[in-house]
């Protein structure tokens, strides 16, 4: 193949109680990326539409992420890459992943998949890099694996796929209003007490467990975070409205998506994931916020070629 295009999903990263380490992939919302390549060595951002985002390289987190597989690559051109934001920078739900992670996923397979999904992943965290200033994996690892992750070490960097639950289903909104990632790590502590991590820890492990075990009442006990969302909710008007009325609708459990603005939700069952999210969009007219709504099935493949 010379080109590809692809679909790079929207994530839902740290899941509550899983910081920097949890992320799921949505199925109904993500990127549209053409990748083609070309003989001149390097990577060029060609077109990017839908959103007002750098398009030189050193910029550009598919550039830079491309630039990453390039330094281990020994293909002697480089690449052109188009990119239809679908996703809003910003939004908590995966934008810069998306890039990152689509970028080196198309390079991957025109090149006929030399690296394996694992190191994809270190290559998309150079975009992350860029966008948050942190190199982290909770949102490129679902992204390029599907499904659900678990990024069990960093160093070394170490991918656990978990189980998709058949009925799980995701209700999202977007209130528009901006939460960078950058700004939204500097608030949180660098020290917790024994105490949260030891709850912390248990609903980790709870949340897994109800994962694999396809426990749907296990999964919403689980989806709770002591740590994290106590501080960055503050950043979000309406955050206990939503949670609220989304419990009251019957989520399995509700919490920050990434970090923000985004709220997100898991439900069993279609219905019950339609209704959370007319309940979520209920408050945020209610505070005269615009805003973006999603429901999703679990995207268990991830990446995937789209017909050209």
């Amino acid at each position: 193949m010379e080109s590809i295009k692809i679909f790079c999903p929207a994530t839902i990263a740290n899941i509550s109680c899983g910081f920097d380490v949890l992320g799921v992939a949505l199925e109904s919302v993500g990127d549209e990326m053409v990748i083609r390549k070309v003989p001149q060595k390097g990577i060029f951002i060609t077109k990017l539409v839908g959103q007002d985002l750098p398009m030189d390289t050193e910029n550009n987190v598919a550039g830079v992420a491309g630039l990453a597989l390039l330094a281990e690559s020994d293909y002697e051109g480089g690449f052109e890459i188009e990119i239809n934001k679908k996703i809003k920078a910003g939004s908590g739900i995966g934008s810069s992943a998306a890039s990152s992670s689509g970028a080196v996923w198309g390079m991957n397979q025109l090149l006929g998949e030399p690296f394996p999904a694992i190191k994809l992943v270190q290559f998309a965290m150079e975009g992350e890099r860029l966008a948050s200033g942190v190199a982290h994996a909770d949102n490129v690892a679902p992204a390029l694996f599907g499904g659900f992750t678990l990024v069990r070490s960093y160093e070394p960097l170490d991918i656990v796929p978990i189980n998709s639950p058949s009925e799980l289903y995701a209700s999202v909104i977007h209130p528009q209003i901006e939460v960078k990632t950058s700004d939204s790590r500097k608030i949180l502590k660098t020290n917790i007490t024994l105490k949260d991590g030891i709850r912390q820890w248990g609903n980790v492990g709870g949340l897994i467990a109800g994962l694999f075990t396809e426990d749907y009442d296990l999964i919403g006990r689980s989806l709770v975070d002591h740590i994290v969302e106590p501080i960055r909710s503050i950043l979000i008007p309406g955050f206990d409205e939503v949670k609220a009325k989304s419990l009251e609708a019957g989520a399995l459990g509700c919490g920050i998506s990434g970090s923000g603005p985004s709220i997100f939700a898991f439900s069993k069952g279609a219905l019950t994931a339609e209704k959370v999210t007319l309940e979520m969009s209920k408050v945020y007219q209610d505070f005269a916020i615009d805003y973006d709504v999603h429901t999703s099935k679990i995207n268990t493949q991830g990446i995937k070629t789209l017909t050209q």
